[in-house]
């Protein structure tokens, strides 16, 4: 594992733009002062150190704090590529789920909301604890997305997203 020490000697850290920029070159593709990483297909910026690949969401935890992340570092704008230290925090895997965008299959237009065919009514749904919770049948999808969104705020607080 990587500490805060070896990764100071080889990147810079800029918290304002999330950027990663090499201070060693380490091979004949580094050229020092460039930006360090790549995007990887699910979005995420990946560097390797040493042989290892590193996701620059996490070295930028370690950058700042000193420590590791255990678990997950949450993009608060779930733009995954955006590692400004700001857009930063510390997450559960419950939490980071929370905070996700609206699933690209949704068809109601709603994070959390359905269309029951049995009712033809709009079924408000949230996950709790990775189980799916029933909140009601509405004649909206609007009104379903409203109770979702509140029960969302209730149980999710910070990590709660609508969209």
């Amino acid at each position: 594992m990587i500490t805060q020490q070896t990764l100071k000697q080889v990147l810079n850290y800029d918290p304002t733009t999330g950027l990663f920029t090499w201070k060693v070159s380490n091979s004949r593709r580094v050229i020092i002062g460039a930006v360090a990483g790549c995007l990887k297909i699910h979005g995420y910026i990946a560097i390797q150190i040493n042989n290892k690949r590193y996701y620059a969401h996490r070295l930028a935890w370690l950058y700042m704090t000193g420590n590791f992340p255990e678990y997950e570092i949450d993009h608060i704008n779930t733009i995954r590529n955006d590692n400004k230290w700001l857009n930063l925090r510390k997450a559960t895997n419950n939490q980071n789920a929370h905070n996700s965008s609206k699933p690209s299959h949704n068809t109601s237009g709603f994070k959390g909301v359905s269309k029951n065919k049995a009712t033809s009514k709009y079924e408000a749904h949230i996950k709790v604890n990775n189980k799916k919770k029933f909140l009601g049948l509405y004649s909206t999808a609007e009104e379903a997305f409203d109770v979702r969104n509140r029960a969302a705020i209730h149980l999710h607080k910070e990590f709660a997203r609508s969209v």
